[in-house]
């Protein structure tokens, strides 16, 4: 099924309980559930209320949550409400049943302390399976610790997981493909021809290879770097990149120690590429790549007007407003990574410090929250997202859907680094879009490798 919600025999119903950060995670959750009965404890709706100013970064969320709940329980009375109310879904007419589990009017035998929202949710979902042991109470929740304690006290409980595409992150697409000693031997014909200085091949394989998607790479063992720009079955059009030039590209006196830093940097820098995407462990080079070729085409090129550098941090919204001056000061101690490989780039300088003071006052940087970005449009600038492993599948959109025309957006990240705590590397705003973009045609996602940062980093990424 492609909904979250089960198949149930019509004598035992499921009623599905969600969570706060269910919520919080997909606004929209509520509508997923299909035909099933979908009730939210009055515990979430206070913590909605708690959370919905703007004060934090899923404030957003929240807001949206509670409009669609509003939306759908509309005029209902408290009566109804406390039944259930049909979900509309326009023009196929109601399914499914939207209520609210009020709060228990007597005090039973608890099984768990009241001091906490979760344990006040679970008591409740154990009187109601008591008073009704034919229905089937399904609690889903992103926590896993709160799971566990559901279970324990003989509630059913399950993630929220109808936005997870995949179900192993090592199944995502590494953004290129590695093939043993020459590719050509794969290849049954070729059509080779030239156009305005580039070499196009239009092969014809022996066998698949295993899941290609445009703009992804073939690189073999012979120095061979083709880069596919169309898939017919086993067919394929690849654009010859010629791995020399690759390797001795440039940005901002930055060049790459690697083919694989070689093809990202070669994507930051291609003007017809609007989404890069790009993911790897510590070190690997993914900020310094990104930093360097938004000066570069900031400064040099003047290919766009500024760089608008954000990311995501937990709890960042929360203590930002402590923090002295203007929103781009605030936002500095946040952004070390950027001025950090700042300094990288000008290390050589005769005064490094005064240099990455200067390209401050020269590049047209801006640092932003993420929360001050939504509602924004941006045009003719290079959005700069870290950090990307930290955000929601509806984080991301909201982010991404501001790049307004001539704007190139970059993201970067790390799916073993994730702080947020009802995030999974498979459930990541980082994965979600990894997987949502494989076939779009005008952007590109590498997976960087190594730890070229230093050789402790190096053994450390390995070891630790």
């Amino acid at each position: 099924m492609d909904d979250q919600g089960r198949t149930a025999s019509s004598d035992q119903p499921i009623l599905y309980v969600l969570d706060t950060n269910v919520l919080i995670h997909d606004p929209n959750a509520l509508l997923n559930f299909e035909e099933h009965h979908v009730t939210i404890p009055m515990t979430v709706l206070e913590e909605l209320d708690k959370l919905k100013d703007g004060k934090h970064s899923v404030a957003a969320e929240c807001r949206q949550a509670i409009r669609l709940i509003d939306q759908t329980l509309g005029d209902a009375t408290p009566g109804d409400v406390e039944q259930g109310v049909p979900i509309q879904r326009g023009k196929s007419g109601p399914k499914g049943l939207l209520s609210i589990l009020m709060s228990r009017r007597t005090e039973p035998n608890k099984l768990l302390p009241d001091n906490l929202n979760d344990n006040i949710i679970i008591n409740q979902l154990v009187d109601l399976h008591t008073s009704n042991p034919d229905l089937n109470v399904v609690l889903v929740t992103k926590d896993i610790n709160m799971r566990l304690k559901a279970r324990a006290c003989g509630i059913e409980a399950e993630d929220y997981s109808t936005d997870q595409l995949v179900d192993d992150v090592s199944l995502l697409s590494r953004g290129y493909h590695n093939v043993t000693g020459s590719f050509w031997d794969r290849v049954s014909t070729v059509d080779t021809r030239q156009d305005h200085g580039r070499t196009w091949h239009r092969v014809q394989l022996i066998d698949n290879l295993p899941a290609v998607h445009i703009n992804e790479f073939i690189i073999d063992e012979q120095g061979f770097v083709g880069w596919i720009k169309g898939i017919e079955g086993k067919e394929l059009i690849l654009l010859d990149l010629h791995q020399e030039p690759l390797l001795h590209q440039e940005a901002w006196g930055l060049k790459p120690r690697d083919i694989y830093q070689s093809l990202a940097l070669f994507a930051l820098l291609d003007p017809d590429i609007h989404l890069v995407n790009l993911s790897g462990a510590a070190g690997s080079g993914k900020t310094i790549l990104a930093l360097a070729a938004a000066i570069e085409q900031t400064m040099v090129s003047k290919r766009y007007r500024r760089i608008i550098a954000t990311r995501s941090v937990q709890g960042l919204d929360q203590e930002i407003g402590f923090l002295p001056g203007t929103e781009a000061e605030k936002m500095e101690p946040w952004l070390g990574a950027i001025t950090d490989n700042l300094e990288a780039l000008h290390m050589d300088d005769e005064s490094t410090h005064g240099s990455v003071d200067y390209i401050l006052s020269k590049v047209p940087l801006q640092f932003k929250s993420l929360n001050y970005i939504r509602g924004r449009s941006f045009q003719q600038s290079l959005i700069l997202i870290d950090e990307c492993q930290n955000l929601t599948p509806h984080q991301m959109k909201t982010i991404i859907t501001r790049a307004g025309a001539g704007s190139k957006v970059i993201c970067l990240g790390n799916l073993a680094q994730i702080d947020t705590p009802y995030l999974s590397a498979t459930s990541s705003g980082l994965t979600y879009l990894t997987e949502r973009f494989k076939d779009f045609p005008n952007g590109v996602h590498i997976t960087l490798q190594g730890v070229p940062r230093s050789i402790l980093a190096e053994y450390a990424e390995a070891n630790l």
